[in-house]
C-alpha cells in the first residue's frame, strides 16, 4: 500500500514570526549564507506538488522581472498549483490556477499516486489549508533575526491547534529547523482584529 501524500508547510520565519515584511520583501532572508542547504535538497527530492497562494505567485513574478528574469520561473518537474478566485488571463509557464473550493480540490490531489506535497504558502494559504485540516506537517526554518512587523505565519483567526514536536535541529548559523505534526485544530468563524 503507498505511503499516503502529507501536506508539509515547509517555510522560513523571522525570530519574532513573520514569514516576510508587510509588503512582502524578503531580503532579509535571502541574506543568508548560501553554503548551507538546511535540508532543502532532500526536502525538495520528496514533493512533486507544490501550492502556492496568489499574493506568493504575484510577489515571485515581480521579484524576477525586476531580476530581468521572465522564464523559468517555476520548476515544470513539479505540479505547480496558484489557488486563486480570479486568475489571470496570462499565466506563467509550468502553473496550474484553482478557482475550486481548497477542500475540494486537495482532497483529490491526495487521492492521486505521488509524493508529498509543498505548501509553499503565504500565509492566507497556510491558513485556508489549517482551517480545513489539510496540512500534516509544519517545517519551520526560525532564522535568527527579528524584523519588527510583517506578514505573520499564518494569517491571524480564532484558532487553537496542537502540534506534536517531530524533531529539531540547529545550524551554525543560528538557524533553528522546528518540525511539528498537526494534531487537531479548533477555529471559530470570528477573526481575530
Amino acid at each position: 500500500m503507498p505511503t499516503p501524500r502529507k501536506i508539509i508547510a515547509y517555510v522560513a520565519t523571522s525570530a519574532d514570526g513573520y514569514i516576510a515584511r508587510p509588503n512582502g520583501d524578503v531580503e532579509w532572508l535571502n541574506r543568508r549564507p548560501d553554503t548551507i542547504g538546511y535540508g532543502m535538497r532532500r526536502f525538495y527530492a520528496s514533493v512533486d506538488t507544490i501550492l502556492w497562494g496568489r499574493k506568493t505567485y504575484d510577489w515571485l513574478l515581480a521579484y524576477h522581472r525586476k531580476r530581468g528574469q521572465t522564464t523559468g520561473l517555476f520548476d515544470q518537474s513539479r505540479a505547480n498549483y496558484v489557488f486563486s478566485r480570479t486568475p489571470p488571463r496570462r499565466q506563467a509557464d509550468g502553473v496550474t490556477f484553482v478557482s475550486q473550493p481548497l477542500k475540494t480540490f486537495v482532497r483529490r490531489l491526495r487521492a492521486a499516486p505521488g509524493k508529498h506535497i509543498w505548501l509553499m504558502g503565504g500565509a492566507s494559504l497556510f491558513a485556508a489549508c489549517l482551517d480545513a485540516g489539510e496540512i500534516d506537517e509544519f517545517d519551520i526554518h526560525v532564522i535568527p533575526v527579528f524584523i519588527g512587523k510583517g506578514i505573520p505565519l499564518i494569517e491571524p483567526r480564532r484558532r487553537d491547534i496542537e502540534l506534536r514536536l517531530l524533531s529539531t535541529r540547529t545550524f551554525a548559523d543560528g538557524v533553528v529547523r522546528v518540525r511539528y505534526a498537526v494534531e487537531r485544530a479548533t477555529v471559530t468563524t470570528r477573526d481575530v482584529r
